[in-house]
């Protein structure tokens, strides 16, 4: 390894060059994380709403008791839809849609013959939705509601003074349906596959908001967040124009704007209408993070609204139902865990509102908790916790807006390029010529790409990144396990082998720090910070360097026959390893490797079936509790430790064991370059959780290393000598 650096020294020098020029976009987020450190709380009315009928109590009780003892003051506000004016509130609505109505026979019996007849001759159709009142007080609501919001050719309404009758135009886009299912062909034979309408979205339009429930809020000196749904094709500028006459109708300025439904208001004319308002009124835009906590729910006009205000917006974790029932989980006494939820939202994914909706019980998943202490241990424990790492309460943090500057996704292209020389001279037989033309190419080839493709080339950047530096990680600890087995004796003393086995992996996570600050660096700006656009490819960046892994140990120990070039991969080493018999146990141990390979790359992401077994979030959670960050299991427990028994076993000069801790460490390579993928992490957490991964890597190294040299010297002195007595004289001769 040292003839070969000394070789490639310039190549390697700028390599480091490069990182460090890339480090400065590195250094500009890591201040921009710093001032972003305020979060805020919103409790929904709505879910208060039903704890209260459940407590037999008002829900203004339950909204002081959020502000007095939980310290929470905004509320979320939902406008009233028909079906929340069916199923929670006394006005008088009912509302179905004309394919259900219509497939009664005497339907037009049951309403007025003149309202019958003016629809009639307005037209209807399965699509439609017909909403009755029943009283005068729920026709005022929802005529002027329906007035006010929707153009004249969308709806046919009749005011009959105590009742009145309104029918909304639909769709088939607007329809809900059911699942499919199969119905018996009497004519034919067989079966045909049909699905019913249920519903309609218009059922969930937004047509205001009721005073009673304004006016609780806003007796207390709560904060209203109103939160309103639209539907595409019901939400013009008439539409908008409406909704931000009802805010103001109630002196409502939102702080935040949380778009509901399919996006913002007035998008089906533009987003013009919602981006004046937000500028005017300087309301920060909320993003709603996925259930699947990776990127945001796409709602039309958010996100370009956030780009048209340079990023003014916040990510917002909505306590979804899932997670209200995480009470009393994985054992815990109370609201353990939702916490545990909300603190790593916070910290680790830049969420900066929490959408709070009260705790349900695990067992009906239904019943609300109703006993405040609950809630305050939880939010005193969270807000003590976040302390520790200098979050505090209010008004959310807006993240200073940030764009990776072309010079410096330049350097981080030129430092790809003299990676990849680098990494390519490690196992081909490159002179240098010709690495300085492949540089030269490489240099080229990135400069035209930068400045073509400037925005999509961060992402290329930060995948070759992630990938070249891994295989330079596994280029060392591979060239380094190879020289041990050459120049050490079996019997050199094991705290040398010891050092040397620390030192690499010590070398091998530097590399591979190297590459998370490049992975990271091209992708620091702000749309990439809240998640807005994403690293891609986080599954082929762990699975290539396993592949390269297999080039670098022919590369570098061969296969069969003793290495005629150590450090090049030649015809021979290829030829020997697919002319090798295959034995049962070389399938069995494929098999065995294989299955851990696959349930390794099933496990990286979000999206994933494989889901972690209790006894481990319990371990998770005991080490995020203690540590300033949580060090990844599969790091400090699997891979580093690997990598130093690869270098132990190649010292002592053992068979098979080296190649298969080499492929458990390539697992701790790619590791470290995938925590700084998560461009939503700020980055101090992912310095801290490398650097606990080493620590107690090195332990557990150490350990392993240990118990491997005791149980080797039992095998030698007691086992082997038993074996060698099974053996006939003629046998051990050809034994020996």
């Amino acid at each position: 390894m040292r003839a070969f650096l000394k070789e490639n020294k310039w190549w390697a020098a700028a390599v480091c060059i490069f990182v460090l020029i890339s480090a400065i976009s590195i250094g500009y987020r890591m201040q921009i994380e710093r001032q972003n450190k305020t979060y805020d709380i919103i409790a929904d009315y709505s879910e208060l709403g039903l704890m209260a009928e459940q407590s037999h109590k008002d829900i203004s009780y339950w909204l002081k008791q959020f502000r007095d003892r939980l310290n929470i003051t905004k509320v979320g506000l939902a406008e009233e839809s028909i079906m929340s004016l069916m199923e929670d509130t006394d006005l008088e609505v009912s509302g179905q849609t004309m394919d259900e109505i219509t497939k009664e026979a005497d339907w037009k019996e049951k309403y007025p013959a003149a309202f019958v007849q003016g629809l009639t001759d307005h037209g209807y159709d399965s699509y439609d939705v017909l909403v009755q009142m029943s009283s005068r007080r729920a026709a005022d609501f929802v005529l002027q509601a329906v007035e006010s919001r929707f153009e004249k050719n969308k709806y046919y309404a009749m005011d009959f003074g105590d009742s009145a009758y309104v029918v909304i135009d639909g769709n088939a886009k607007s329809a809900l349906y059911s699942q499919p299912y199969k119905l018996a062909n009497s004519k034919k034979g067989g079966f045909i596959e049909r699905t019913d309408i249920v519903g309609s979205k218009i059922m969930y339009i937004s047509l205001g908001l009721l005073p009673e429930k304004v006016e609780k809020v806003q007796a207390l000196g709560m904060e209203i967040v109103p939160r309103t749904l639209c539907y595409g094709g019901y939400n013009g500028e008439k539409y908008g124009k409406a909704v931000i006459a009802e805010y103001e109708k109630y002196g409502i300025t939102p702080e935040y704007l949380i778009a509901g439904g399919e996006g913002v208001i007035g998008y089906d004319d533009g987003r013009e209408l919602a981006e004046k308002y937000i500028k005017d009124n300087h309301i920060t835009i909320g993003l709603i993070e996925n259930t699947t906590q990776l990127q945001n729910i796409l709602q039309d006009g958010v996100e370009e609204i956030a780009e048209d205000t340079d990023y003014q917006a916040v990510r917002v974790f909505s306590v979804w139902n899932y997670i209200q029932y995480r009470y009393q989980y994985y054992g815990y006494e109370g609201a353990e865990e939702i916490e545990n939820t909300l603190f790593r939202a916070i910290t680790e994914r830049n969420i900066r509102v929490i959408y709070f909706k009260p705790i349900k019980e695990n067992q009906d998943l239904f019943t609300y908790v109703t006993d405040m202490k609950v809630y305050e241990k939880m939010f005193n424990n969270l807000e003590k916790r976040l302390g520790d790492h200098n979050f505090t309460y209010g008004s959310a943090s807006v993240m200073a807006y940030h764009q990776v500057p072309f010079g410096l996704k330049l350097a981080s292209a030129f430092g790809c390029v003299a990676a990849a020389v680098l990494l390519l001279g490690a196992f081909l037989p490159l002179g240098r010529r010709s690495k300085l033309i492949l540089g030269g190419l490489g240099a080229v080839g990135a400069l035209g790409v930068c400045y073509i493709a400037p925005n999509s080339v961060v992402l290329l950047l930060s995948f070759a990144a992630s990938v070249i530096f891994a295989c330079l990680s596994i280029t060392l600890f591979t060239a380094v396990s190879q020289g041990m087995r050459e120049r050490l004796d079996r019997r050199t003393p094991l705290l040398k082998v010891l050092s040397w086995s620390l030192l690499t992996l010590v070398g091998c996570v530097l590399v591979s720090l190297m590459g998370g600050l490049m992975t990271a660096a091209p992708l620091s700006s702000t749309s990439y910070m809240l998640e807005i656009d994403i690293f891609r490819g986080v599954k082929l960046a762990q699975l290539l360097p396993i592949v390269y892994f297999a080039i670098a140990y022919l590369a570098y120990f061969g296969f069969g026959e003793k290495k005629r070039f150590v450090g090049k991969l030649e015809f021979h080493d290829l030829k020997d390893m697919m002319n090798t018999s295959i034995k049962i146990w070389m399938i069995i141990l494929g098999a065995v490797i294989g299955g851990i390979g696959y349930y390794y790359i099933a496990r990286t992401g979000h999206e994933t079936s494989v889901e972690v077994s209790s006894l481990e979030m319990i371990f998770r959670n005991y080490l995020e509790d203690m540590l300033v960050a949580r060090p990844r299991n599969k790091e400090f427990l699997f891979a580093f430790p690997a990598i130093m028994l690869m270098v132990y076993t190649s010292a002592r000069q053992f068979k098979l064991w080296p190649v298969l801790f080499g492929l458990c460490g390539v697992i701790g390579m790619t590791s470290v370059n995938n925590t700084f993928m998560h461009i939503r992490t700020p980055l101090y957490l992912g310095f801290y959780r490398t650097g606990y991964s080493l620590l107690f890597g090195i332990i557990i190294g150490i350990l392993g290393i240990l118990v491997f040299e005791v149980a080797h010297g039992i095998y030698v002195k007691w086992i082997l000598p038993l074996h060698k007595q099974d053996i006939p004289e003629k046998g051990r001769r050809m034994h020996v």
